[in-house]
């Protein structure tokens, strides 16, 4: 990803077994947590992003570097 920060709203895609996902950023993880069923080490420093996939509704959790904005 690009040096610009992520938003809420903001559509992204990302690697998925193979394919490209689609989807949204629902929020700016920046401590630990559990989310998209695993546990989340994040910091202010080393935030992540949990994201909904546009085909299946799923979240997931990725670092900023796996997701790529849509213009």
């Amino acid at each position: 990803m690009s040096k610009d920060e992520l938003h809420k709203g903001d559509k992204v895609e990302w690697q998925t077994h193979g394919t490209t996902t689609e989807g949204e950023v629902v929020e700016k993880i920046t401590s630990e947590t559990e989310a998209a069923g695993r546990t989340v080490k994040a910091s202010k420093d080393d935030p992540q992003y949990r994201v909904e996939s546009d085909k299946s509704g799923k979240d997931a959790v990725h670092k900023p570097d796996a997701l790529d904005k849509k213009d």
